[in-house]
């Protein structure tokens, strides 16, 4: 029998080999909806979106059309999405904006966005990582560039500029401190305060854990400095996945680290990379480990492999979709936690998220928050989002978990302490590459990168690679 295909939808994409924008449709078909577009110069692509029938992608969509145009919107000079920067097309102003503070990293993880560590070891002990630093701070040992040409990094004075530049376009908005691995730089605790001292309130530390781990009162340091929170790469709960994804084993490193954390009072939120045939049977046990640790461990952020960047795993015929990740969620959990539970995002396009708030009970039950209101990003404004973001992932503990009476707070200061620590949150982003990049996606995106050549430039267009690798706009 002859399938039957339908086109339910029209967009723009880009061609996976030469970048240029082309014109592409979206089909539904017996085993999912997918993304065809054809180049005049390099042929046809076809791309699994969603896996599942045509009422199931559809229904996913809020049918959200509210725009918050940018604050100085560029002038658009180029088609979409080679003119960012965020240009008058852009329908969202901005909510979360990563901040890359370093390009240098103490590992060299065959799965990078950004490509980091490339040029340097896969230990910041070795002699040629030294000699990085040493440069990077001026001692007199090199230049910068002479240690590696990938790793200069912005000064005090040119990070505060950038700060400017955010709260004259929209800010403040909630700051992700990224890189390259952020920690690598021994001023961040100064970073921090800069921010805070311009104005903004919402600081999210992007890292994979080492110097957490290693230093003890490091996160002590982050927190009296206004670190809100700390978004931990924690891909799984055996060394074999960390071999596969980061290029060594790095459990013991991870679970210190959320120990200092949590020493220290700031709420940890777990982000997986989740790759196909390496640790998609892992969702289960880690969202386990997560709430076995709350309330410090605040929840767990999932990220499907995006092909983009330095990426040492082959794209496969059918990469993880929205509906796989949440049937792996439901089926992993024994249905504690059900893919009905989830919802799209409402501020950002709806099928780049997935979120779903949960009561955990003193026996361990689960108990689902209101649909529309129990994630993450699920309001329909940037400034809405904001606020929730900083809701959810900050941990919020006036004092100590372990007693039993807050004798400085009120019975109704008590209570709602109660709910916040035992509240946790499951969602996740689906980014977008050169072969299912979708414009209308694209042009609701907020999760910004502070680039100052260009401004403000939505996450999945800043990583953008075409299939030998070269960015659309990140310089390396």
């Amino acid at each position: 029998m002859k399938q039957q295909i339908r086109q339910i939808g029209e967009t723009q994409s880009v061609c996976p080999v030469c970048l240029q924008t082309i014109e592409a449709v979206k089909s539904a078909e017996q085993d999912g909806i997918y993304l065809e577009k054809e180049c005049p110069q390099h042929g046809r692509f076809r791309t699994l979106i969603w896996e599942g029938n045509e009422e199931s992608y559809l229904s996913w969509d809020m049918e959200n059309t509210a725009v918050e145009t940018p604050v100085l919107a560029k002038r658009m000079t180029e088609e979409c999405p080679k003119s960012c920067g965020l240009c008058e097309e852009h329908k969202r102003k901005g909510c979360c904006v990563l901040l890359e503070v370093t390009r240098r990293c103490n590992l060299n993880c065959p799965v990078c966005f950004a490509s980091a560590g490339e040029k340097g070891s896969e230990s910041s002990e070795t002699a040629e990582a030294d000699r990085c630093t040493s440069a990077a701070y001026g001692d007199g040992s090199g230049s910068v560039e002479e240690a590696c040409g990938s790793c200069h990094e912005p000064t005090l004075e040119e990070i505060r500029q950038q700060y400017v530049y955010l709260m004259e376009h929209g800010g403040p908005f909630n700051i992700q401190l990224s890189g390259g691995e952020p920690t690598m730089r021994d001023d961040l605790t100064d970073i921090i305060r800069l921010g805070r001292e311009i104005g903004f309130t919402f600081f999210q530390l992007n890292t994979n854990g080492l110097r957490l781990a290693k230093e003890p009162d490091y996160a002590v340091q982050l927190k009296e400095a206004g670190l809100s929170t700390v978004f931990l790469q924690f891909d799984g709960v055996t060394d074999d996945v960390y071999q596969a994804l980061r290029g060594r084993p790095l459990l013991e490193q991870k679970m210190q680290a959320i120990d200092n954390c949590r020493k220290a009072g700031i709420g940890v939120c777990l982000v997986p990379v989740i790759a196909p045939g390496v640790n998609e049977e892992q969702i289960g046990s880690i969202i386990r480990f997560a709430m076995e640790r709350m309330p410090f461990v605040r929840g767990v952020h999932f990220q499907p492999i995006s092909y983009f960047g330095r990426c040492g795993q082959e794209r496969p015929e059918k990469p993880i979709t929205i509906p796989r990740i949440l049937k792996d969620i439901e089926e992993q959990t024994n249905g504690k936690m059900k893919a009905a539970d989830f919802a799209g995002g409402g501020a950002e396009n709806p099928y780049c998220s997935f979120h779903a708030g949960y009561q955990i009970r003193p026996d361990g039950s689960t108990k689902l928050m209101a649909k529309k209101s129990g994630g993450c990003c699920c309001n329909t404004t940037s400034d809405d989002s904001r606020k929730f973001v900083e809701d959810r992932w900050k941990l919020n503990i006036q004092t100590s978990f372990t007693e039993t009476v807050f004798s400085e707070t009120s019975a109704l200061d008590a209570f709602l302490q109660e709910i916040h620590q035992r509240t946790f949150t499951v969602s996740g982003m689906l980014f977008q590459d050169a072969y299912n990049l979708d414009l209308q996606r694209l042009k609701r995106c907020y999760i910004l990168e502070m680039d100052p050549s260009f401004g403000m430039v939505p996450f999945c267009a800043y990583n953008l690679t075409d299939a030998e690798g070269k960015y659309l706009y990140r310089r390396i």
